[in-house]
């Protein structure tokens, strides 16, 4: 006879390609301790008209820095006190806007003359990717996470008044949108959302580009990308305004994770699109046929358009793509009626592109200035300058952006969670799979646990404290399954080090406040629902202690037929608001729907089929407060 059990979630978690493999934008989850060696982190790079001075935002440095092209020195530092997630120069170049990537986000405004913060307008939960409007009256941004009045994990664009410094529009998007261009006219803003918003137990599941008329007399629409789509990272117009470039990966998570070859799990893209039709030109492939471009990421175009570059964040490169030899490329498919084969083409670019060696590691952002390529690197603070003319032998030059830190476990942990070197063929690296160390919100068949049953993507947080590992436990703990990632899903053989190091950073990993929190503090309805959590509903059985979960395997009626007895472990709802979809075959999108009675009729998952919708509501708002 089954037990009653009164777990709550069984949800959208199995760690799926590095937890039996190991594998948030910027905002890399940071290590919970600010003690040590004060390490920049550069997240974005512009620079002025005249192509005289770059201003870096130095992300885990919390500040903005003034390099002198012509001498390549930092002239000045801008201290901004929390986390920055990007900037945008004013066309005037008197003033800079910065995002702060905290849960009571803003966009600091710095003017350049005093090289002072002069105004912090609250804006959302984690900003990022500001761009104004033509007429720079209006800034736009993204805030990556955000809540919706059906309870989903969504995120925002905030509309600023630049003139009054005000917040006076806030415009819902599809789940965590990471950057954000505005066309040349600025009447439509186009919006990279980061993961799947949708089930992943269908034969679909992608991430999307929103498209905002931003005078909001039309509707949003959506642009589909090609199956597996996640992980969108950049997105850029050309200078003349034509065309929108993403970039993204394409996982191939319907097929099982048995080797690497051809891009068999993982191959990393660009989605073209046009601006005036508002539709997807074509998806290329950056990758050869046997050496992945991992973890494409920055973008960076010539003031011509005639030439595209990318960064690739895995194997610290960048691809430089000729635009005109490209486009002629792409029309001949259409000619020839083979447009859809393109996207699965790992040959397309030969012959249009050049993949050039960084001096770095982590290139995530970029930008050209006449011939000159320069290009920010994440984790070893600094910047690779490289001419990329077509006639040039280029040799990239590193720049450093201050003293040389000494390397931590953590940081040397999270430079190799997202360093594709550590993979065969450099497919893709842990955090291809775990984007800043959690989910993708993809279903993956690993080997761990046979073949022929998927199961969705988990969260590394907490990992290490919350054994046993895997939805079924099948792992006894974290550091056995980083170990069995790099074996059988990165398919490399590594020093115990480097998976010591991993370990570190995983169990250093910050746990960011719900945007479901209202103050910091439990909404009204979520302090009903913890009185039903804790009592009429029973999930503090099982979802108990500190870590919100007892650690233990249980059989809560939610398995599929194959499944139909299955025990999963008990996962912890620390963050579980941003880990959508749910149950461990992600058949659930949202966590209202998962308590509705069809998910659990015998009442073996928490006693929820005698709930009233409202009492499921209060439920669900405080289960996402975590």
């Amino acid at each position: 006879m089954n037990r009653p059990v009164k777990v709550l979630l069984a949800f959208g978690s199995v760690v799926a390609i590095i937890v039996s493999c190991i594998s948030v934008f910027p905002v890399t989850a940071a290590p919970a301790s600010t003690s040590g060696p004060v390490y920049l982190s550069p997240i974005a790079i512009l620079a002025d008209k005249a192509g005289k001075t770059l201003y870096i935002a130095q992300a885990t440095a919390n500040r903005i820095d003034l390099m002198d092209v012509a001498s390549e020195k930092v002239a000045k530092s801008i201290d901004i006190g929390q986390p920055v997630s990007g900037a945008v120069l004013s066309s005037d170049e008197t003033k800079l806007y910065v995002t702060t990537a905290t849960a009571q986000g803003s966009l600091c405004v710095i003017d350049l003359k005093t090289a002072k913060v002069s105004a912090r307008i609250p804006v959302g939960h984690t900003p990022m990717s500001p761009v104004l409007s033509p007429d720079g009256k209006k800034a736009y941004l993204c805030n990556r996470f955000g809540r919706h009045s059906s309870l989903k994990s969504i995120g925002t664009i905030s509309v600023v008044d630049l003139v009054t410094g005000k917040e006076i529009k806030t415009i819902d998007v599809p789940r965590e949108p990471t950057a954000c261009d505005i066309s040349n006219d600025g009447s439509t803003l186009f919006v990279a959302n980061h993961l799947p918003a949708t089930a992943s137990d269908k034969d679909y599941a992608a991430a999307e580009i929103t498209i905002l008329d931003v005078a909001g007399k039309k509707p949003p629409l959506q642009i589909k990308l090609p199956n597996g789509a996640m992980a969108l990272r950049g997105l850029k117009i050309s200078p003349d305004g034509k065309m929108v470039v993403v970039t993204h990966m394409l996982a191939r998570f319907h097929l099982p994770t048995t080797q690497l070859e051809r891009g068999w799990m993982n191959t990393n893209a660009i989605t073209l699109i046009d601006v005036a039709k508002k539709t997807a030109i074509n998806t290329i492939l950056l990758d050869d046929v046997d050496h992945g471009a991992a973890n494409p990421w920055a973008i960076g175009w010539s003031a011509g358009c005639e030439t595209l570059c990318i960064s690739h964040a895995g194997t610290h490169e960048i691809s430089v793509i000729d635009m005109p030899a490209l486009r002629a490329k792409l029309d001949k498919a259409v000619a020839d009626k083979k447009d859809q084969e393109v996207q699965n083409d790992l040959s397309f670019l030969v012959g249009v592109r050049r993949r050039l060696k960084l001096a770095g590691n982590g290139p995530r952002c970029m930008v050209i200035i006449g011939s000159k390529a320069y290009v920010g690197e994440y984790f070893t603070d600094s910047i690779s300058v490289m001419d990329i003319a077509p006639d040039s032998r280029p040799v990239a030059k590193a720049i450093p952006l201050g003293t040389k830190q000494k390397v931590t476990t953590v940081r040397k942990g999270e430079m190799f969670f997202n360093d594709a070197a550590l993979c065969f063929q450099m497919w893709q690296c842990c955090a291809t799979c775990h984007p800043d160390a959690r989910s993708d919100g993809l279903n993956w068949d690993l080997m761990n646990d046979g073949m022929g049953n998927p199961k969705s993507s988990k969260s590394m947080l907490l990992a290490h404290k919350t054994p046993p590992s895997m939805i079924t436990g099948i792992r006894a703990k974290a550091e056995v399954a980083v170990r069995a990632g790099i074996r059988f899903i990165q398919f490399a053989v590594r020093p115990e080090e480097d998976a010591c190091a991993i370990d570190e950073y995983l169990k250093a990993l910050e746990i960011i406040p719900s945007p479901f929190l209202v103050n910091g503090q439990l909404s009204e309805s979520a302090k009903r629902g913890k009185v039903i959590f804790d009592g009429k509903a029973g999930c503090a059985d099982c979802h108990s202690g500190k870590l919100l979960t007892d650690g233990q395997k249980y059989d809560v009626g939610t398995g599929r037929e194959s499944e139909a007895k299955k025990e999963f472990d008990t996962p912890t709802l620390i963050e579980v608001w941003r880990t959508a979809p749910y149950l461990y075959d992600g058949r659930a999108v949202t966590i209202l729907e998962l308590l509705k009675p069809k998910y659990n009729p015998k009442d073996m998952h928490g006693s929820t089929t005698k709930l009233t919708e409202k009492e499921r509501i209060d439920l669900a708002e405080y289960v996402l407060s975590q």
